[in-house]
């Protein structure tokens, strides 16, 4: 019986096995603390979740997989073009799903904030929330850091622009800084540099609003009937 040359460059050691374990476990707990204290959302969030997960799938394929190491290269290709494609058909599924979810199971602010997109003002005779006639727009711009006007009043049915003149992205947050409040069926605006968001004013009372990078980037507005 002949033996064959075994070639160790093919398998990982112990030592890549357990480095390869606590960097999964720390790419695994950074989006997971991300999401749950907080500390970055919106787009900048996404992005860094995104991030994560390409480096995820990396040490997968690196340390446990051992993508390239084996002698026959081609299959490996394969394999990992076929890993990735059934990533992104889990990922996009997801996504799908969850859009669904939140369209037919939406709480009432959601569902208002969807009828005021649709401009549905009643369903089978049965009020929506959301406006009939949209009455006057107030501008709210940011330059320098600086909110102008610091406080807004407004109508039912009014709406309100945020208008960032500044170079980075705002993220504005309903509520004071750090907590996040819902209105119009949403907890937060991303305006980007140089451009605007509109939101309807559809729930009456004062409402603190900041930036949730900057907090000293706030103002408030107030919507009577």
């Amino acid at each position: 019986m002949s033996n064959h040359p075994h070639n160790k460059g093919e398998h990982g050691t112990t030592s890549s096995y357990v480095v390869g374990f606590i960097l999964s476990l720390v790419f695994t707990a950074i989006p997971y603390y991300l999401v749950v204290e907080k500390i970055i959302t919106g787009n900048t969030l996404l992005g860094v979740i995104l991030g994560v997960a390409v480096l995820q799938m990396a040490i997968q394929v690196f340390f446990f997989l051992h993508l390239g190491r084996g002698p026959k290269p081609l299959y490996n290709i394969v394999f990992f073009a076929g890993t990735a494609g059934l990533i992104l058909v889990v990922v996009i599924g997801s996504i799908f799903i969850m859009n669904n979810l939140q369209y037919n199971m939406a709480p009432a602010e959601v569902t208002k904030k969807l009828a005021q997109d649709e401009s549905i003002y009643q369903v089978n005779g049965a009020l929506t929330g959301a406006c009939k006639e949209i009455g006057v727009n107030h501008k709210v711009t940011i330059t320098n850091g600086k909110v102008n006007p610091l406080h807004t009043d407004a109508r039912y049915c009014d709406t309100l622009t945020f208008i960032n003149e500044d170079s980075i992205v705002r993220e504005i947050a309903f509520g004071p800084h750090p907590r996040h409040d819902i209105y119009g069926g949403q907890s937060e605006q991303t305006v980007r540099k140089n451009y605007s968001k509109i939101i309807t004013l559809n729930q009456t009372g004062t409402i603190q609003f900041h930036d949730h990078d900057d907090p000293t980037v706030t103002g408030e507005f107030t919507v009577t009937k």
